[in-house]
C-alpha cells in the first residue's frame, strides 16, 4: 500500500495579473421597495434640508449658574485655585482640600472641605480666608464653608498637577 506520491511542479516565467474588480461588475442588493421610490430626487433633498435646518437651529443647553460647567460654579472653583497652603506651594483645590461646591438657587456659595490634618497650624484662619475670597465672587450672595474630618485627607486626593509640582509622580 506504500504509493508513492509525486507533486508536479511548473516552471513558469511570469504570471497573468488578475483583473481588478470594477464597480459595474457588483451585484446590485436586493432590497425591498422603499415608501421614498416615488419621491423626486428634488423632493428628498427638500425634505433633507427640513431635517438639517431643524437639527442646526437647536441650540445647546445653558448650564446652569451653579451646576458644574456653569460660570459661577467655575468661577468659585477658579477662587479656590488662587488659595494656596500656607506649609505646601499648591493650591487647595488640587491639594484634595476640597470635598465639594454647592451653589444655592439663591446664589449662596457652600464649600465643603477639610485639612491636612486637625492639627494644622491654619485651622482657625484658612476656613475664614475662605469665606472672604468666595464671597467675594461676582454673584456669590454669600459664603459659607464646612469644615469636616471625615473621610480624613490623604496624598491620594492630590490632583496629579499637585503631585507633579511636588515631585511625587
Amino acid at each position: 500500500m506504500n504509493e508513492e506520491r509525486k507533486i508536479m511542479v511548473e516552471e513558469v516565467d511570469s504570471v497573468e495579473k488578475p483583473p481588478k474588480a470594477k464597480v459595474d461588475d457588483a451585484v446590485e442588493p436586493v432590497m425591498a421597495p422603499s415608501p421614498y421610490e416615488a419621491e423626486s430626487d428634488a423632493a428628498k433633498l427638500n425634505r433633507k434640508r427640513d431635517y438639517l435646518e431643524g437639527f442646526l437651529a437647536q441650540q445647546p443647553a445653558e448650564d446652569a449658574a451653579g451646576e458644574p460647567g456653569g460660570d459661577l460654579y467655575e468661577a468659585v472653583v477658579g477662587t479656590l485655585k488662587e488659595i494656596y497652603d500656607p506649609e505646601i506651594p499648591v493650591n487647595i483645590y488640587d491639594l484634595g482640600l476640597i470635598y465639594g461646591v454647592e451653589i444655592t438657587p439663591d446664589n449662596h456659595a457652600i464649600v465643603t472641605m477639610t485639612l491636612t490634618t486637625p492639627h494644622c497650624p491654619v485651622a482657625e484662619s484658612m476656613p475664614g480666608e475662605i469665606e472672604l475670597q468666595v464671597g467675594s465672587v461676582p454673584g456669590v450672595g454669600h459664603a459659607e464653608v464646612n469644615l469636616v474630618w471625615d473621610p480624613p485627607w490623604d496624598p491620594g486626593k492630590m490632583s496629579d498637577e499637585a503631585k507633579l509640582e511636588l515631585g511625587m509622580l
